[in-house]
C-alpha cells in the first residue's frame, strides 16, 4: 500500500516546491529558491499558513507591490542563469491582477518565475465573495484568466488532486530552455486549505534536466556551406549566448574566422568590449560600427535572437541584394525568422559544432575586412571617450558623464541593471562591458518600474557583487517601494537616480514623430494647457530618503564621482541622486543610426507632423521583406 502524509493543498506545494531541482552540466541546483509574497484574504489561510509550517524549507520575501515582486523573481531567474527562480503568490482580486505585467515581462523575455495567485472559491458557497469579477457568460472565469495570454503554462487547481499533475507540468515548463517564462497555478482559496492524503513520492526530489540539443547534421552541413561562401559576415548574439552560457564558445568562433560580432541589448556582454571581434550594440539603439556593417553584410549569423524591430531597424537595416540569415536557435519558431536557414540547437553546442565542421582548413575573413571593422570601432571608440569626458566637473553632467563617471569605478564584478527610458540607447550605445553578466538590460518589454526590485532579485542571487539600478525620475516613480525592502532585508542594492524633468526618451520621440513633446515634460501646466510651465517642486531623492535608503546628492560632475564611489563601498541600500539635462534637452550620446518604425500621423495641419510624416515614406520606402 502506498504511503500518504496528510496535509492540505498549499502545504503539500510548498514541500514539493523545496525538492525540486535543476541539472546542466554536471551542476545541480534549487529549482525554486524562494517564494514573494503579498498577503490577503485569498491566500493568507492557505499558503501564508504553508510558508510559516515549512519556513525552514521554503525562504520567504516580503513585498510591497505585485508587479515588482515578479521583477524581483525575474532578476532573480536572469542572474541564476535560468537554472533557479522563484514564486511569487498573492491574494485574489487586484493582488492577482497585478502579476499581469511582470508575468508578460517574464515571458517575452524566456525567464521563469512561478505565479501562485489565489482564486475565488471552487465550491461556490458564496458567490460572488470579495474581489471576484462576475462573469454572465462564463461561471468558471476569474480575473486570473488574464494570466493566460501571458503564461506559458496556466492551470487552475480546483481539486487537490489536480495538485500533482498541475506543479509536475509547471516544473516541466519552468526548466524548459525553449518553454521558460511566466508559469501560473491558480488556487481557490478553498482549496487551498483543504486537506489530502498526498502519496509521499509526491515529496521525493526530483531533478529537471536542462537540455543542450545539438543541431540537426543536414542544418549543420547547410550553416557551415552558409558561413564558407560569405565574403562579409556578420553575427548578431542575443540573449539565447547568456542563457546557454555559450560566451567563451563565441569568442573562439569570433577568433577562429574573424567574424565580427555584432549584440541585441540582451545579448551585450557576449563578448567584453575590448575584445578584437566586438563592435558594439546592433540596430536603433546601435553602434555606428555595427549597424554599417549590418548594412552590406552578405550573411547575417543570428545567435539565440527574437530580431526585434529594434535589432533589425523595423526591416530596414540589412540592406545588401541577396543578404540572407543563419539563425543557431534553440527554438524552432525564432530560427525561421526573416527566411532563414535554421540551425535549431543549444548556443554552446550549435558554435561549437559549427566550428569543427569547418575543420581544418579553417574558414577565415578577409584581411581588408577585419581591418577594416577594426579602425570604424576605435573611430566610435572615440566617440565614446567624447560623451564621456567631462571638461568642467563642476558644472550639471549629461547623461553620458553620468555613465562616464560610472565606468571610471567599475569592474568585472559590477553588474547595471536598466529597462526603460533614454538610458538603454546610451548603454547599448556607450558602455563598455567588462563581464558577460555585467550588462542586465530588460529590453523585451522594456517595463518601467523593473530596475529597483529586479537589482533586490539580482543582489539575492549574487550577493557578494555590486548591483546598480539606473533609473530615471519617469521610472523611478512608476515603482519606488520595493526601496523599503531592500531596507527591511539589508539588501544592499545602489540605486543611481536621474532627474531630467519627465519623460526625455518618449520626448525626444514624440518630437522626432510631430508630437511636439506633449505630455512628456514633468512641469506644471501653462495657460494654453501644455505642460509647458516650471518643473515641478518635487524632490525624489527626498522620497527615496523617506522610504529608508542612503541617499547622497550630487550636483555636479565632481560631486558624482565622489558619490558613486561612497555608494560602490556601501553595505546598506543606497542612493545617488543626480539633476542632469532637463527632458526637452537632447542627452548627449550619438543619435540612432538606424531607424524604428513609429507611425506618423497620415494628415496634419500642423507643421511638424507634416515634416515627420515625409521622413517617414522615406524610411517606410526602404522597408525590405527578406524572403
Amino acid at each position: 500500500m502506498t504511503s500518504t502524509t496528510r496535509l492540505t493543498v498549499a502545504q503539500a506545494l510548498v514541500r514539493f516546491l523545496s525538492v525540486q531541482y535543476t541539472e546542466r552540466d554536471g551542476v545541480r541546483r534549487r529549482l525554486i529558491d524562494a517564494t514573494w509574497g503579498i498577503f490577503g484574504h485569498g491566500n493568507v489561510a492557505g499558503l501564508g499558513q504553508a510558508l510559516i509550517e515549512y519556513a525552514d524549507e521554503m525562504p520567504y520575501h516580503q513585498g510591497r507591490n505585485e508587479q515588482s515582486m515578479v521583477h524581483a523573481a525575474v532578476g532573480y531567474a536572469r542572474q541564476s542563469n535560468r537554472l533557479a527562480a522563484h514564486a511569487v503568490t498573492t491574494s485574489i482580486g487586484p493582488g492577482a491582477t497585478n502579476l499581469v505585467t511582470g508575468a508578460a515581462l517574464a515571458t517575452i523575455n524566456h525567464l521563469p518565475v512561478l505565479l501562485l495567485p489565489g482564486d475565488i472559491f471552487a465550491g461556490r458557497p458564496a458567490d460572488p465573495v470579495l474581489q471576484q469579477l462576475e462573469v454572465p457568460y462564463a461561471g468558471d472565469v476569474s480575473v486570473n484568466d488574464c494570466l493566460r495570454p501571458v503564461s506559458k503554462y496556466f492551470d487552475r487547481v480546483t481539486r487537490p488532486e489536480a495538485l500533482i499533475p498541475a506543479t509536475l507540468n509547471a516544473m516541466r515548463v519552468l526548466a524548459d530552455p525553449v518553454e521558460t517564462g511566466a508559469v501560473t497555478l491558480a488556487l481557490p482559496q478553498d482549496v487551498q486549505a483543504e486537506a489530502y492524503d498526498w502519496p509521499d513520492e509526491f515529496f521525493a526530489e526530483r531533478t529537471w534536466y536542462v537540455r543542450r540539443p545539438a543541431a540537426d547534421p543536414v542544418e549543420l552541413a547547410e550553416a557551415v556551406r552558409a558561413v564558407r561562401e560569405a565574403k562579409r559576415p556578420l553575427i548578431i548574439a542575443g540573449g539565447g549566448v547568456h542563457h546557454s552560457r555559450a560566451e567563451s564558445a563565441l569568442a573562439d568562433f569570433a577568433e577562429a574566422t574573424g567574424i565580427p560580432v555584432a549584440s541585441t541589448q540582451a545579448g551585450k556582454g557576449s563578448l567584453n568590449h575590448d575584445h578584437p571581434q566586438d563592435v558594439g550594440g546592433i540596430g536603433h539603439t546601435g553602434t555606428a560600427t555595427a549597424d554599417e556593417l549590418a548594412r552590406l553584410a552578405d550573411l547575417v549569423i543570428g545567435i539565440g535572437t527574437r530580431y526585434t524591430d529594434f535589432t533589425t531597424g523595423s526591416h530596414t537595416l540589412f540592406e545588401r541584394p541577396g543578404v540572407r540569415f543563419l539563425n543557431l536557435n534553440i527554438g524552432a519558431y525564432d530560427g525561421h525568422k526573416l527566411a532563414g536557414q535554421p540551425l535549431i540547437a543549444d548556443a554552446r553546442s550549435g558554435l561549437t559544432a559549427l566550428a569543427r565542421e569547418l575543420g581544418s582548413d579553417a574558414y577565415r575573413v578577409a584581411p581588408s575586412y577585419i581591418a577594416e571593422y577594426r579602425e570604424d570601432k576605435e573611430r566610435w571608440e572615440q566617440r565614446v571617450d567624447a560623451c564621456y569626458e567631462a571638461e568642467e566637473p563642476d558644472v550639471r553632467p549629461t547623461q553620458p558623464q553620468v555613465l562616464g563617471a560610472l565606468d571610471e569605478i567599475v569592474d568585472e564584478s559590477d553588474i547595471l541593471i536598466n529597462a526603460a527610458g533614454s538610458l538603454p540607447g546610451d548603454l547599448h550605445k556607450l558602455w563598455r562591458t567588462r563581464s558577460f553578466d555585467q550588462y542586465h538590460l530588460e529590453y523585451g518589454y522594456s517595463c518601467m518600474g523593473y530596475e529597483i526590485p529586479a537589482a533586490i532579485g539580482v543582489k539575492l542571487a549574487a550577493p557578494d557583487r555590486p548591483v546598480w539600478a539606473l533609473v530615471g525620475d519617469g521610472t523611478y516613480l512608476m515603482m519606488p517601494t520595493e526601496i523599503v525592502t531592500a531596507v527591511q532585508e539589508g539588501i544592499a542594492i545602489k540605486v543611481v537616480l536621474i532627474q531630467n524633468h519627465g519623460y526625455a526618451s518618449i520626448g525626444g520621440l514624440s518630437e522626432s514623430v510631430g508630437g511636439e513633446r506633449f505630455g512628456t515634460a514633468y512641469r506644471h501646466q501653462a495657460d494654453d494647457g501644455t505642460y509647458t510651465g516650471a518643473p515641478l517642486p518635487v524632490d525624489l531623492a527626498a522620497n527615496a530618503a523617506s522610504l529608508g535608503m542612503r541617499v547622497l546628492r550630487a550636483k555636479t560632475v565632481s560631486d558624482l564621482r565622489e558619490a558613486l564611489a561612497v555608494a560602490r563601498a556601501a553595505d546598506t541600500p543606497t542612493c545617488v541622486y543626480v539633476e542632469t539635462e532637463t527632458a526637452d534637452t537632447v542627452s548627449g550620446a550619438p543619435p540612432a543610426q538606424a531607424w524604428w518604425d513609429v507611425p506618423v500621423a497620415a494628415t496634419a495641419t500642423r507643421s511638424s507632423a507634416v515634416k515627420a510624416r515625409e521622413l517617414y515614406e522615406r524610411h517606410v520606402s526602404t522597408r525590405r521583406r527578406h524572403l
